[in-house]
Parts: structure tokens; sequence; C-alpha cells
């Protein structure tokens, strides 16, 4: 296996493009439901012996290889890709990241091994506040060139689309600064990456016992900024004990949708503070985490189909015993989907090493972690009508992996099992 070759996002050698014969083609067909729910997780839309069509940057055929040579003839395709006992999907969406800060953490593990609890850490100089000094210092070219690297290494393990978050630098210049990297990303790099406001993600040392006063320059500075220059289309809160309190996150989350942004919020990811319930009554998009979400904002969470997006990286990084209850919210009916987290605490771009911790920790069937990675996905960060499923006239991001089927994806895990990776229709990324 030689090593990928990751293209520009400017560099399009776009040509007519066949994937044929392929052994198990999973869809995703939209008739299953959007976002998919329930028992509907585990309806992949297979195709046994499948084709797909891409002119341009759009798919534009997608059946058996029966229907395929009735319309086709395999000679008319500049370039064939060959599925002969190989596994096709849609692109992964990793729907919630943090990949835009500078320096490292790997301290923090061993401190993580001699009982040190997350809050502990940040306490102590830690954590995020670490990280915050870190991403501060660093100019807007340091910051784009870490993006480019966690981005390419994404885009290798078959993530074709990531939302991510500033949220390092807790200051008006540093949070601008951050998310004028992202915009930078997107347009520079073949992966389509979706900007999220987080300057709540902390209270920055200065504004220690000053927490309103943070808020206040949040509301009254930073998001009018980042309205008038289009710098995000999320706005998300870290809801938690000792961060930003029910009250808090709300105050915040309305002042963002005035200025037109969507909502999501990390909530209940250490204690239980009711962010569900709050969650469905400001009509989020989605969430993140859930591990100590109380039953009745869970329900409030499947009446009002807020995604609840599971972050499995995170407990298993923080070495919890304990992780969401994805099996009781499939089984309410909850739209789940799943993200890798990646940021310096839980530092994966491995959505394929998600899919395995979904299964492995949290009792989800192959299946339902594939749609949680792809079609949810996709509609927890409002871009399902263009990705997240194999269909007719929507965005030719599709993965070729080495393996037979989708069980086969969390089963071997550790590896990377992508032979190709297609974006708008280009092969940005090739194993073979």
């Amino acid at each position: 296996m030689s090593a990928p070759s990751v293209k520009a996002a400017n560099h399009k050698e776009l040509s007519d493009l066949a994937i044929i014969n392929v052994h198990e083609l999973v869809t995703m067909d939209s008739k299953y439901g959007l976002p998919r729910t329930g028992s509907n997780m585990n309806e992949l839309g297979i195709i046994n012996n499948g084709a797909v069509v891409v002119r341009e940057d759009s798919i534009v055929f997608v059946g058996t290889m029966e229907e395929f040579n009735q319309k086709y003839s395999i000679s008319e395709f500049p370039v064939i890709v060959n599925g002969e006992d190989k596994l096709v999907t849609p692109g992964l969406v990793d729907p919630h990241t943090h990949i835009i800060f500078d320096g490292s953490r790997e301290n923090e593990l061993q401190m993580k091994l001699s009982g040190m609890s997350y809050i502990d850490i940040l306490n102590a100089g830690g954590g995020i506040l670490k990280t915050v000094r870190a991403t501060r210092e660093a100019s807007i070219s340091k910051l784009v060139e870490n993006g480019h690297d966690i981005l390419n290494r994404m885009l290798e393990y078959g993530t074709t689309t990531v939302e991510t978050k500033s949220g390092y630098g807790l200051t008006v210049e540093d949070e601008i600064k951050s998310l004028k990297t992202i915009k930078i990303l997107d347009k520079e790099h073949p992966m389509d990456v979706v900007s999220t406001f987080l300057g709540a993600h902390a209270v920055p040392p200065e504004y220690t016992g000053s927490t309103n006063e943070y808020i206040d320059l949040i509301i009254r500075e930073m998001l009018p900024i980042i309205k008038e220059q289009n710098l995000a289309q999320f706005c998300d809160v870290f809801c938690e004990k000792g961060i930003f309190s029910i009250e808090q996150t709300r105050k915040i989350l309305l002042a963002a949708r005035e200025h037109g942004m969507d909502i999501q919020i990390h909530i209940d990811e250490i204690v239980d503070t009711n962010g569900a319930q709050l969650a469905a009554e400001l009509g989020a998009l989605q969430t993140g985490h859930l591990l100590k979400s109380n039953e009745p904002g869970l329900h409030a969470l499947a009446d009002k189909r807020v995604v609840a997006t599971l972050l499995p990286g995170t407990p298993f990084c923080l070495m919890l015993s304990k992780y969401a209850k994805a099996r009781k919210m499939i089984d309410m009916e909850i739209p789940i989907a799943i993200a890798t987290d990646l940021n310096p605490n839980c530092w994966t771009e491995s959505m394929q090493m998600i899919l395995a911790l979904s299964c492995y920790k949290m009792n989800m069937t192959p299946a339902e972690a594939l749609s949680a990675a792809t079609i949810n996905a996709a509609y927890a960060i409002r871009r399902h009508e263009d990705i997240g499923s194999i269909e007719v006239g929507k965005q030719a991001d599709i993965v070729l992996f080495g393996v037979p089927t989708h069980e086969f994806l969390p089963y071997q895990f550790g590896v990377n099992h992508v032979l190709k990776v297609i974006k708008k229709g280009e092969i940005v990324v090739d194993f073979e």
C-alpha cells in the first residue's frame, strides 16, 4: 500500500468516473428518513454488485451492474474504479471537532493515569487553558498549517466533511483569528469545513470570577463581528458545572440566534446540568456528549428531533467507565450522530476508530454507527441535502474501503481500511 497524495482544493482534474462491480454499495437512501431514527438506523440502502456514475462533481447514476450495463458502456469512462470485493460508502462526516489550536498536551496522559480528573487538570492550569495560551501566541499562518495537517489525515481516513469550532482564543482578536483560519481551510483544502463559534468554551483567566462580564464581551463585541464578516454558521457553548450555567448558556445562544446563527450545545458531559432540556427548549440542531443526560431531557430531545452527537473518543481518553447511552437513545428514536471530538485532549483523526468505539463501548450495531457517521452527521450540520448519502443529484463524496462489508469496518479496528477517497467527483486520496 503506497502513501496517498492529498490534492489541494484548487487542483481539479474532473473526469467522468464510474465505480463498478461493488461488492457492497451503501447508499444511505433517504427514503428511510432524515435523519434516521430507531430501527431505520439499520437500513443502509445496500446494493450488492452495484455501480455509481459521477459526472463533474455530482452523482448521476446509482444502481446494480445489470442496470449500469443497460445504460452505459465502460469504455466511455476515462476513470474506472473497481469495487470488486470492496465496500463503498458515502464520505464520512465528522460533525463535532476542535481542530483550530496550537501546541499539545501529551503530559496530561500521565496526570490522568495518576487519577486526576478533567476539572482537576483544568484547575492546575492545564486542559483548555493551556491550549488557549499556545493558540493566542500562534499566528494565523501557523494555525492554517496545523489545520491542513489534521485535515489531510482526516481525509486519508475517509472523512470528507468536517465541522470545527473556535474556542481556544477567548479574546475578540483570537476568536476572530480562529474563525478566519476555518474560512481559509474551507477554501484551500479539498474537504468541506463547517465553521462554529465557541467563544464560550471556557472562562479565560483574565475573567476569573467575572464570567458574566466575559459573556457580555461575547454578546457585545464578538457576535456582531462574526455576523458582519460571515465567519460562522453555528454558535456553541460548553454548558457544564463550573463553566457556563444553563442561564448563561441560554443568554449566549439566544443572542447568537438574533445574529442569524444556528444553535448547538455541549451538554451533560461531566455532570447532569439539565442541558438536554435546554437544547430541546431552544430547538438546537445538535448537542454534544450527553454522558449524564437525564431521562426527561432525552425524551425532550426525541420530541424535538434534536440530534444527539455522541463522542465516544472523549470518555475513552478520559478513562471513564461509562459512555453515552446510545442504545437507550436509539430505542427512544432520538437522532444519533457520532464524531471524533478531535481536540488536544482527544486527538484522533479517525472516524473509523469512532465507528469501532461506538460498537464496542456504546452497543451500537455497525449499521447504526455508519448511519450516525454519514447521513445523520450530515443532518447535524445542515448538509444532508448535498452529502451523507450516495444518491442521484448529490455531491460525489464517496469512499472505497478495502473490506467486503460495512460490518468489517468496526470489526478490524486500529487500521486504515481506506483505498480511495473521492471528493466532489475527484479522487483526492489513493492508496492503491
